[in-house]
């Protein structure tokens, strides 16, 4: 049988009430795949609880894990983005580690795979627990991205996903510092199949995502993948500019013809408050796209490491997956 090597790249952010569950449920599903070759890489962004102390135990009493944490808390994109640059393997999965992505659902993600998909989608269709203000922000979202953006986005399929190696280097070429990767996976193109799941409920720990940091990787996502907040903002100005002309016509023609206009000091404010306040707004609109500009072209690293695994460690790690691709491709 051909050998599969796969990393699991799960990013970790004070996840020390619930890693260890999460790593045993893992390990216990990648082990009865059989024909897989695995590595559990779990990137640490910058806990400021127990667990990279715990991620550190976990690493010495298995070889299949490795452990890299950065210098500080880059957010979930940048740490996921992190994991997607070490690895190596045929394929990589991202998944977070508080358990609401299933561990249980890997094998149908191979299976997937191996039937000619570059990329699996987990698509979450419930989340038990979940308020009502999450579930109609989120509905609200994606109907909002899919009606600017040109990249349609699966709504309920998030992070947990399965690429291929083409894919996930697909995703390496991309640099850009403001990432919304469920966006980026659609927006490559390859051949992609969804799986649906229900999502459980955090078995430990806080939300990471509040509604600020929420509404960041929504703005990220809109102004990442679509110009027309500020096409809209040019209609909308241009059909300001014509409905003032239209009413300084209709205010000349009462003045000539009906001699009845009476000074109006109170329409005059309104109309220089709605005029004011609707230019800056798109001021603001195009400095958020400048802003963006501006991170960019600083070029500063995504992300930095403060801890990487042993090199000794990996360099093993790296010969037994050659090792297991070579028999693959003799055994192909």
């Amino acid at each position: 049988m051909a050998i599969t090597t796969l990393s699991v790249i799960c990013p970790c952010y004070n996840e020390s009430g619930v890693v260890g569950e999460f790593y045993g449920r893992l390990r216990a599903v990648l082990s009865t795949v059989e024909g897989l070759q695995y590595c559990m890489v779990f990137v640490d962004d910058g806990s400021t609880d127990g667990t990279l102390d715990e991620l550190n135990e976990i690493a010495r009493a298995d070889e299949n894990v490795q452990i890299y944490a950065l210098s500080r808390n880059f957010g979930h994109q940048v740490a996921l983005s992190a994991g997607i640059d070490t690895a190596e393997s045929d394929m990589v999965i991202l998944m977070d580690s508080d358990l609401q992505h299933p561990p249980e659902l890997i094998p149908k993600m191979l299976d997937s795979c191996r039937g000619g998909f570059d990329v699996v989608s987990a698509v979450r269709r419930r989340t038990h627990g979940a308020g009502f203000r999450k579930r109609i922000t989120s509905r609200g979202f994606y109907w909002l991205f899919n009606h600017l953006s040109e990249t349609r986005v699966e709504p309920g399929a998030a992070d947990f996903c399965l690429l291929s190696r083409r894919a996930y280097e697909a995703l390496r070429s991309m640099p850009e510092r403001h990432r919304f990767l469920r966006g980026m996976v659609a927006w490559i193109g390859f051949r992609r199949s969804f799986l649906e799941y229900e999502a459980a409920e955090r078995c430990g720990g806080q939300p990471k995502y509040s509604l600020s940091r929420m509404l960041r990787l929504a703005a990220d996502a809109v102004f990442s993948f679509t110009a027309k907040p500020v096409r809209l903002a040019t209609r909308l100005g241009i059909a300001t500019v014509a409905c003032g002309l239209m009413y300084l016509v209709y205010t000349a023609a009462r003045a000539i013809f009906w001699r009845d206009t009476v000074p109006g000091w109170a329409s005059l404010i309104g109309i220089v408050l709605i005029l004011g306040g609707a230019q800056l707004a798109f001021v603001g609109l195009l400095g958020e796209y400048i802003s963006r500009v501006f991170e960019e072209v600083k070029s500063r690293p995504l992300y930095l490491f403060k801890q990487c695994p042993d090199r000794d460690a990996s360099a093993r790690l790296r010969a037994r997956n050659a090792t297991h691709l070579e028999d693959s491709s003799r055994a192909r």
